[in-house]
């Protein structure tokens, strides 16, 4: 019968999967584009709200200017594509950024990109939720009341699903892409089909309302200024574009074709439903602005301001059909599962990082469904404290977002550059030198490109809440460092020397007595077995007369091995344990002392509560004296002997028993490198 913590775990989970099964996760193309390119698609629903509202400062009389913001970011997103079809291809192992950084640019390059991508995957979970909880509010009000209580169960629910598995996350959030896909682009052609050919006058429900700009005399300097932040705002649409490229292993063969394919499609999809949603805007006259209370001059009472693609929605379909509901509930959809692309691109480039010694080691193994389930915690964790902490606020969240995307545009590029000129050095092929001049001129226009958008995000949006992201980064960056010396240090302090080990001179045996009862009887025996130079039995004096008791028994029972008596005159034990073990070995600093802890072995969690605390604080105090050796001795209780234990081995390894407890045989060469890998 499995523990009810085991069978929550195997229902919400599954399974766990062999190692050997890590071949049977990977994704074809069609389960990959939802997979890794759900982020840059989703931005389409929430990168035309940042355009108009960033415009509406300026008055109605500037939303004009949309289609060329979004414009220059299509130019901005394709060069973008371009760049990173040359990584995939050059570097197909899964590193992205952080590996082309590193290995062209140097070890803080590549620190520096991988701390960057980390805080924006974080934010990519907390501004794809928070957006998702907004656009689904449009249209169930209940929801756009509890928006933080909603967005962090998207997160929980995500967290689960991807805890199962990556192949099986891909299958559950192929349907609704696709369906935002079909969704968005029927909308689109609808409404154009028929504002354009039928002659329909379509209005969106704000088509009406007289919108006052918050800076009503704008100089040139400061109008030119506001086309830099919009445009900046209408960057998020491409963030996830390198999550790709950080995917390349999970793809099937051939992984850098088919990870240069799906970036392809990603571009061509994106580009195309966020100009179609812009241009439809704006042949609707649809206004949305930053501040309704203070910027809607005259409108309706009690108006409510709903997201762009919820007002094209009822504009096209009209006011309550089926139409917009499904609108509303893909495009939220779509957003909670654009999330998924941090689920799973921050594992893995945990997973590469702890590789590298920068993070804990922890984040590099797999968990029982062949998934990087401590990077997926990880995530979920730091993406709840930020909707908390923003209160589920798209607009406040997405002023920390692209900062750390651009960074790594920019250095990646930068590396890319060093890689093709290395190679060109060498190469004499003349057909393989112009495919290597070529890809080297697209990385050079992609640096260029993406370090100009990073000086305009890092200027227009610094005071906005820029400064928290960059702030994390450089925190994160420091703190990698701190790790990789702590590892350093302990490796250099490990290392096996050519000097041989100096045996100790003599052993001095003590075993620690609480009652005399058989575990300590049991202590007894096996230390007089290890036949020790000296063999001491102590006890701390806390109650007189339990300290009395326990001296007539030892001497009834003619036990003979001395007991020594400690006084504890503040009722304390360890301390004075360490003292006496302390002085034992105080003569000579090549004696050694052998400290044996009797403890009882219970069967069931609760009782763990009710034994052995004296005994583990004793035993965790002892780990850092040098020279000291300590020895649990177990006794047995009864409720242990009803243990399971093929479920105890389950627990402690994470595999699932199979047949009689016996020694696995050592696995072939070949396949434990398989398994490591």
């Amino acid at each position: 019968m499995a523990s009810p913590t085991s069978l929550a775990k195997r229902l919400l989970l599954g399974r766990p999967f062999r190692s050997d099964r890590l071949q049977h996760t990977l994704l074809p193309k069609r389960i990959a584009l939802p997979v890794f390119a759900s982020d840059a698609l989703s931005s389409v629903a929430y990168a035309p709200d940042e355009i108009l509202l960033t415009l509406s400062i300026a008055g109605a009389g500037a939303f004009y200017i949309s289609p060329w913001i979004t414009l220059a970011v299509a130019v901005v997103m394709v060069t973008v594509v371009a760049s990173y079809r040359q990584n995939v291809h050059a570097y197909p192992s899964g590193g992205g950024d952080y590996e082309v950084a590193t290995v062209n640019l140097g070890p803080r390059a590549g620190l520096g990109v991988g701390s960057a991508l980390l805080v924006d995957y974080i934010l990519t979970v907390a501004v794809s939720t928070t957006a998702g909880v907004t656009n689904l509010g449009s249209v169930v009000p209940f929801v756009a009341e509890h928006k933080v209580a909603f967005a962090v169960g998207a997160i929980t629910l995500l967290t689960a699903l991807n805890l199962r598995g990556l192949r099986e996350s891909g299958t559950a959030f192929a349907v609704p892409t696709y369906a935002f896909i079909v969704v968005i682009l029927g909308m689109i052609l609808t409404g154009l089909f028929r504002i354009y050919v039928l002659g329909d006058d379509l209005r969106a429900p704000s088509a009406g309302l007289v919108i006052a700009a918050e800076e009503d005399h704008l100089t040139s300097f400061g109008f030119a200024y506001l086309l830099l932040r919009t445009f900046s705002s209408g960057c998020a649409a491409l963030t996830g574009v390198e999550a790709i490229s950080n995917g390349v292993p999970a793809f099937k063969p051939p992984k850098s074709r088919n990870a240069a394919t799906t970036l392809m499609l990603l571009g061509g999809l994106s580009i195309v439903m966020l100009f179609g949603i812009v241009l439809l805007a704006r042949a609707t006259h649809l206004q949305y602005v930053e501040d309704p209370t203070l910027q809607i001059v005259s409108g309706p009472a009690n108006y409510v301001q709903h997201p762009v693609t919820a007002q094209l929605g009822e504009t096209i379909f009209g006011s309550g059909s089926v139409l917009l509901y499904v609108v509303g509930a893909v495009t939220a959809l779509i957003l909670f599962l654009a999330a998924n692309t941090a689920f799973n691109g921050f594992p893995v480039l945990g997973s590469i990082l702890a590789q590298d010694r920068y993070l804990p080691r922890q984040l590099h193994t797999r968990g029982d469904r062949l998934a990087f389930s401590n990077g997926i915690i990880f995530l979920a964790i730091a993406a709840m404290i930020l909707v908390v902490a923003f209160q589920a606020e798209t607009t406040r969240l997405i002023q920390l977002y692209i900062v750390g995307v651009f960074v790594s545009f920019t250095l990646s590029q930068g590396g890319m550059i060093r890689h093709w000129n290395r190679l060109l050095r060498t190469q004499r092929d003349p057909e393989k030198r112009r495919r290597m001049v070529r890809s080297r001129a697209i990385n050079t226009f992609g640096m260029g490109l993406t370090g100009t958008v990073l000086i305009i995000v890092l200027v227009t949006k610094f005071l906005l809440g820029a400064w928290i992201a960059i702030a994390a980064m450089v925190a994160i960056y420091g703190l990698m460092v701190a790790i990789r010396k702590h590892y350093t240090r302990v490796a250099r302090e490990l290392e096996p020397t050519e000097e041989r080990p100096v045996l100790p001179s003599r052993n001095h045996a003590v075993v620690l007595v609480s009652k005399v009862h058989m575990p300590t009887l049991r202590a007894v025996a096996y230390a007089q077995a290890t036949r020790p130079d000296t063999l001491t039995a102590v006890t701390v004096n806390v109650d007189d007369k339990d300290t009395r008791t326990i001296q007539e028994e030892w001497e009834r029972r003619q036990i003979p091995v001395a007991l020594a008596v400690v006084d504890s005159p503040y009722r304390e034990i360890t301390g004075p344990i360490i003292d006496f073990v302390k002085g034992v070995r105080r003569g000579s600093p090549r004696d050694v002392v052998t400290v044996f802890v009797p403890e009882y072995v219970v069967g069931r969690w609760w009782e763990n509560l009710l034994h052995n605390q004296s005994a583990l604080r004793i035993k965790a105090r002892l780990l850092f004296e040098p020279g000291v050796m300590v020895t649990s001795v177990p006794w047995q209780l009864r409720s242990s002997q009803d243990r399971d234990l093929d479920r105890f081995d389950q627990s402690l390894t994470r595999v699932p028993a199979r047949g009689p407890r016996v020694r696995a045989a050592e696995p072939p060469a070949d396949q434990e490198t398989e398994s490591r890998s």
